[in-house]
């Protein structure tokens, strides 16, 4: 197909996917993936081919970077020894259980131990779309050990595919890889987000600001790659940094843009990735002989299961270890319980990188020998995702609820930063008039309306009924969203009788809609 007859595609396909989520109850990835395999049963659509490195190089860096602008620094901080096993122990430890197995059931032992590194990391995309219902802190764990594990994987598929084209590697070769690609990584994330701070800080146009952000990845993914380095942990790095530094070197109209545009287009560019998975899929099955397909299948989902309970084995193993070296009350705290355990088993979902990795298996030998196992290893990989998302995605709502984890108390944390806020506003108001010189009309207009919310916000934070404090948030929103929307129909009719020009309706449009989206911000596209 031609180029822009696939962007039309994968677009209808996207917005088809938003439109019937929803009402089927269904996850849009999950309904993405379900279109791009009844697409593929068209011969011409699976002729559209996803270049390994489209993946790497274009669809990676921009989810990746909003990923971590989006991440939590504390929750980082907080597990950041588990974050560290899960990313690296436990990637290699998945590798070599899928190895073994493939081995066992016939693969070639190099060839299974390319597929080990394909599939041994989580998927970030994939985490972040399906594991939105975990508690927020099961979910900011999962999704940092995804952000960070593909430098590990990345590292052991170079490792595999070295050692079958004839190459050969002693541990210290190993070693300086490993830290070659995570202290690279790093470095060039930190350079990165170094020079993006050093002139977005300079910068108030709100376009300039955001144009800087969408160069940001892509300069920290080229930088580490040409030395090297893993290009996914430098544009994590970077965004992680660039999340910290937000405050100073963004403004307000820039982050309206920001949370406007960057989470449609992380939605599109995803909703287009499963798509295209789907359609990977069906061409992987219709390229391998029918009479290998049963026993493909049972491997594939041998490799699936191992994959699940190696990941329970090193959580629980892990567990045990740190339970014996490290006694502290603080530690007792932290620790997870087997039925968080299991919905972290669940909810390591595979996704575009293990099909990025399978696919940039080369087809041929130093030698021009076939390399063997490779059609396997597409097989095996994206049949291992697909049960991922279709069996695992649907499966881990009913499994989060019987886990019954915690949730941590946004909500109160929530409160006591609007009261603090409110406090600072209501004690600087008079100071700052004066130094400012503000006639007293205005002074005590805005002082009344800061006190006003400060009392509000002292009632609520006073309120040991969470049931009236949301009702009370609901009947606010409503009667808020009833007065704007009178404001938008006067609006309206003075546009239909040519009173107002168009140019001046849009922009009094302007006010109302900061207006609503002033309580809670712009809402997020999950």
């Amino acid at each position: 197909m031609e180029g822009l007859e696939t962007v039309v595609l994968l677009g209808i396909a996207v917005l088809a996917g938003a439109i019937l989520a929803p009402r089927l109850r269904l996850a849009a990835p999950l309904l993405l993936l379900v279109l791009g395999l009844a697409l593929g049963f068209i011969p011409q659509l699976r002729q559209i081919k996803l270049p390994p490195e489209t993946v790497l190089l274009i669809f990676l860096p921009v989810m990746l970077f909003w990923e971590s602008l989006t991440t939590s620094l504390r929750s980082i901080r907080r597990d950041l020894r588990g974050i560290v096993l899960l990313s690296t122990l436990l990637v290699v430890a998945s590798a070599l259980a899928v190895a073994g197995v493939a081995h066992l059931l016939g693969l070639p032992w190099n060839a299974a131990l390319i597929l080990g590194a394909a599939l041994a990391p989580p998927d970030a995309t994939a985490v972040s779309a399906l594991g939105r219902m975990l508690p927020r802190r099961n979910f900011m764990l999962l999704k940092a050990e995804s952000l960070t594990n593909d430098g590990t994987a990345l590292v052991l598929y170079a490792i595999a595919l070295g050692a079958t084209l004839g190459g050969s590697y002693t541990p210290a070769d190993i070693a300086g890889l490993f830290a070659l690609s995570y202290v690279g990584g790093a470095v060039a994330g930190i350079l990165v987000a170094g020079a993006a701070y050093l002139l977005l800080v300079r910068v108030r146009d709100p376009l300039i600001i955001n144009i800087g952000l969408l160069i940001t990845p892509f300069a920290a993914f080229l930088l580490a790659e040409g030395v090297g380095a893993s290009g996914v942990l430098a544009v994590v790095v970077a965004g992680l940094i660039i999340s910290f530094t937000s405050s100073r070197i963004s403004t307000a109209a820039s982050r309206r843009q920001t949370e406007s545009a960057w989470p449609l287009g992380s939605y599109l560019l995803n909703g287009a990735l499963f798509v295209l998975i789907g359609l990977q899929v069906q061409a992987a099955v219709h390229e391998i002989d029918p009479r290998d397909v049963g026993s493909l299948v049972l491997s594939t989902v041998a490799v699936w299961l191992a994959l699940i309970i190696i990941r329970f084995v090193f959580q629980t193993l892990s567990i045990t270890a740190i339970r014996a070296l490290d006694r502290r009350p603080s530690q007792r705290q932290r620790r997870m319980s087997y039925r968080a355990r299991v919905v972290s088993s669940i909810a390591g979902f595979r996704g575009a990188v293990s099909l990025a990795i399978a696919l940039s298996v080369p087809s041929a030998l130093n030698d021009g020998s076939p390399l063997p196992g490779r059609d396997d290893i597409i097989f095996i990989s994206a049949g291992v995702i697909v049960l991922t998302m279709l069996v695992q995605g649907p499966l881990l709502p009913a499994v989060v609820r019987w886990a019954r984890l915690p949730e941590e108390p946004e909500e109160e944390e929530l409160r006591l930063a609007e009261l603090a806020i409110a406090s600072a506003a209501v004690s600087a108001v008079d100071e700052l008039a004066h130094e400012l010189r503000t006639s007293s009309d205005v002074h005590g207009r805005l002082a009344d309306e800061y006190r006003s919310h400060l009392a509000v916000s002292q009632a609520l934070k006073a309120s040991s009924d969470p049931a009236a404090t949301t009702q009370w948030h609901q009947e606010e929103t409503a009667l808020r969203q009833a007065v704007l929307d009178r404001k938008r129909e006067v609006l309206l009719d003075l546009r239909l009788a040519g009173t107002v020009d168009d140019t001046v309706a849009r922009r009094l449009q302007t006010r109302p809609d900061v207006e609503e989206q002033r309580p809670t911000g712009v809402e997020d596209i999950d």
